[in-house]
């Protein structure tokens, strides 16, 4: 039994390559390296390693081409890049490790332009047969930027953005992926300068391209903020009332969101026009300021924090919010009792992850004892870990399975994607004959469960000793996925009794 506490950039058809423009028809301004009102786009706020083929340190001795072989580059001379790389030369002077260094990172950009071609030459394909097959031209192309994500093993949400990328550059800022593929500039400055000229037309957007891009040599020891800086000013220039309405458009994006973050915390952010970003920090700062004069031991951060939770929902004090959670953990865990380590098992925080056993039984009690929480039992199979069922006391039965898939999935069951779950479908499709089953129900997000709707996509369950689906993609390439262990259960089925009694003794030695 478990117990349960409840309380990009667009994409758009790609245009062939376009010709070099010309040169920029303005005097170009001097970088405001100080300037204070140029932060980095929220939403290129997250940049995330690039999965890129390797070479060995020999191979890029001066320019890339020197030691690259003539003839065509598939996948598998790639892989054997890789092999090779865990081989290099570490023997080496301080000076020759610098070099490597210098030209993997060079090697890292090349790859990535690479990427962006080999993306756009698969959405062109596959919108082609889509286009053969007759369906509509608003849904040509649906799921290829899901089939990036896997492929690069990222979330589809990444996924769309590399996509995106990858067709602006191509399609309209030769120069700048040039300068990525001469790895003068990385995949990150590269969506920088995609970004931060998306509101202008094609043509401006080529001329900042060749003015910033044809010699890239001139953004040598340039930081992102005098970079961005420096976008902005040109296509401020170019097109003042691109600008203007490009902020409009982002006033009317404002939002809020809420991401785990280390030490069983959770960081909350508000995306807000700026006036009404400095009023609202300004407000909790005097509210913060007034309590210290007056006597409160609380910090300057730890008031400004909790006046805004006591604000935003209304209650006398930051613990005393009603709000319906989902913690998931043994009753063990729950009662603190038992013997050895298993009162300590971490419980199970639905949208965030592991907490203390400690601080979960803590959230247990305040609720009961504050009326601001439901109790409900999970069952689950003791060799495995498998949710079975719920028991579902405030809501019908539908509702009640659509909960029990939310939290056995915890996370979108499309892999490398963690995003929250907002749809709940069959894995078979309905009208195929799928059942409306825990077994064949698995939790999406509203993009993933978008993508699978197009063409050649194909997502079954599969027997296994937790839920588990076989995601198969158009190209045929096929990705497991697999429901998460609830507390209190091995980590992978694949382990030995033998195997797992040895893991355990270790994490208990510390």
């Amino acid at each position: 039994m478990r117990t349960m506490l409840t309380g990009a950039l667009l994409e758009t058809p790609a245009d062939p390559p376009v010709p070099a423009p010309g040169a920029l028809p303005i005097t170009p301004a001097e970088a405001a390296a100080d300037s204070t009102s140029d932060a980095l786009p929220d939403a290129l706020s997250d940049p995330s390693p690039n999965a890129v083929p390797n070479v060995t340190p020999d191979a890029v001795p001066g320019a890339l081409s020197d030691a690259l072989p003539d003839d065509l580059l598939n996948s598998a001379t790639i892989n054997a890049w890789v092999d090779r790389l865990a081989r290099f030369d570490r023997d080496v002077p301080d000076t020759e490790r610098i070099e490597q260094l210098r030209a993997l990172e060079r090697l890292k950009s090349a790859a990535a332009a690479a990427q962006a071609r080999i993306a756009v030459d698969l959405d062109t394909s596959m919108r082609a047969g889509h286009a053969a097959t007759g369906l509509p031209a608003q849904r040509q192309g649906r799921g290829v930027a899901a089939q990036v994500a896997l492929a690069r093993q990222e979330s589809p949400y990444r996924g769309g953005r590399h996509l995106g990328l990858a067709k602006v550059l191509v399609a309209e800022m030769p120069h700048t992926l040039t300068a990525l593929e001469q790895g003068a500039i990385s995949e990150w400055r590269a969506g920088l300068l995609a970004q931060e000229t998306i509101f202008l037309s094609k043509e401006y957007r080529q001329l900042v391209d060749a003015h910033l891009c044809a010699d890239p040599s001139g953004l040598t020891g340039w930081g992102d903020r005098r970079l961005t800086a420096e976008i902005r000013k040109i296509a401020y220039r170019l097109d003042p009332a691109g600008y203007t309405r490009r902020r409009a458009k982002a006033e009317s994006e404002r939002r809020v969101t809420s991401r785990p973050a280390p030490d069983v915390m959770a960081r909350v952010t508000a995306l807000l026009p700026v006036a009404h970003g400095v009023a609202v920090h300004a407000a909790l700062r005097e509210a913060a300021d007034t309590a210290i004069a007056a006597g409160d031991g609380r910090t300057r951060g730890q008031l400004m924090a909790d006046t805004l939770v006591e604000r935003v929902t209304g209650q006398a004090t930051a613990t005393g919010v009603p709000v319906e959670i989902h913690l998931i953990m043994t009753d063990r865990t729950l009662l603190g009792e038992g013997e050895g380590d298993g009162r300590e098992q971490p419980a199970l925080l639905a949208g965030y992850g592991p907490i203390p056993a400690g601080l979960a039984r803590r959230l247990a009690v305040t609720g009961a004892e504050t009326e601001t929480a439901w109790l409900r039992r999970l069952y689950v199979i003791p060799e495995s870990g498998r949710l079975v069922g719920m028991d579902s006391t405030r809501r019908v039965f539908p509702a009640g399975l659509a909960r029990f898939i939310e939290i056995r999935d915890q996370y979108c069951t499309t892999p490398w994607c963690d995003a929250p779950i907002r749809h709940i479908d069959h894995a078979l499709p309905h009208h195929q004959g799928g059942a409306t089953s825990a077994e064949n129900g698995n939790g999406t997000c509203a993009q993933c469960n978008y993508a699978r709707q197009a063409p050649g996509w194909e997502i079954r369950p599969e027997p296994g000793p937790r839920h588990t689906l076989r995601i198969t993609t158009p190209t045929g390439h096929g990705y497991r996925s697999t429901a998460p262990p609830p507390p209190g259960h091995p980590r992978s089925e694949r382990r030995r009794p033998a195997q797992r009694a040895t893991v355990a003794r270790q994490w208990r030695a510390g």
